[in-house]
């Protein structure tokens, strides 16, 4: 997995956008605490409109390799291909399915609990001009024809492989916690701005447990920390 490569412009760009419109959202919210002493809910509210209009937030990208073969015999012939197909994915959110009913504020302890949709995975998007392909054979094929069953058995099984690596826990914790942090700056922005100081984002997905303590939020790591530690353990593992 490399997921610092691919379209790290675009995955910047997403969270900046999310950032820019919690900023514009929260110079708004100024302004009606100037003119009109703004309310936490009407904030919220403000926020999760220009959320959905995002629609779809990248917050995390990877490129993947897979290997795989095939192979296939006949009248004591046999033939073998081998694939190796790289392939691009994007994590996504789906921010037009945020409901009013998944910002939910809490007066008494100042925060604001948001419930994300689950990531979604885009792709793979493979890469054929560097796919490289081997095989054995080539008798059996000529006399018996087979090649093309061959190559499309593995290109199939190289996508299917692609999306299970993408699926591991490893890239979707790295996702979940790029989505969360982003949307969470773009929740907070806004109250920040409207001299909301004290007030407090906690966002968790829809597919994790609810939990009354916001303060787990506080002690997640960076997906950089993640990396970091799946380094570690990795050489730990070739030095027994």
């Amino acid at each position: 997995m490399e997921p610092r490569r691919l379209n790290r412009p675009m995955l910047i760009a997403g969270i900046l956008a999310a950032m820019v419109l919690g900023l514009l959202i929260g110079v708004a919210a100024v302004a009606d605490r100037i003119f009109g002493a703004p309310d936490p809910k009407t904030i919220a509210t403000s926020s999760l409109e220009s959320m959905r209009a995002q629609n779809r937030l990248i917050v995390f990208a990877a490129r993947y390799v897979s290997v795989t073969s095939s192979r296939q015999s006949r009248l004591g012939f046999s033939a073998e291909r081998t694939l190796i197909l790289p392939g691009d994915v994007r994590y996504e959110v789906d921010l037009s399915k945020l409901q009013p009913g998944d910002v939910r504020w809490d007066a008494g302890s100042s925060t604001l609990r948001v419930t994300v949709p689950d990531i979604e995975i885009a792709g793979p998007q493979v890469d054929l001009a560097s796919a490289r392909e081997y095989g054995n054979g080539r008798l059996m094929t000529t006399i018996f024809g087979g090649e093309d069953r061959l190559d499309q058995a593995n290109r199939a099984a190289a996508v299917a492989d692609l999306r299970k690596q993408a699926m591991a826990e490893l890239p979707m914790r790295l996702a979940r916690e790029s989505a969360r942090q982003a949307i969470q700056r773009s929740f907070a922005m806004p109250l920040n701005a409207a001299g909301f100081d004290k007030a407090k984002v906690v966002a968790r997905f829809a597919s994790e447990k609810e939990t009354a303590d916001p303060s787990y939020i506080d002690r997640s790591r960076s997906y950089n920390e993640v990396l970091e530690e799946a380094r570690s353990k990795r050489a730990a593992e070739g030095t027994r």
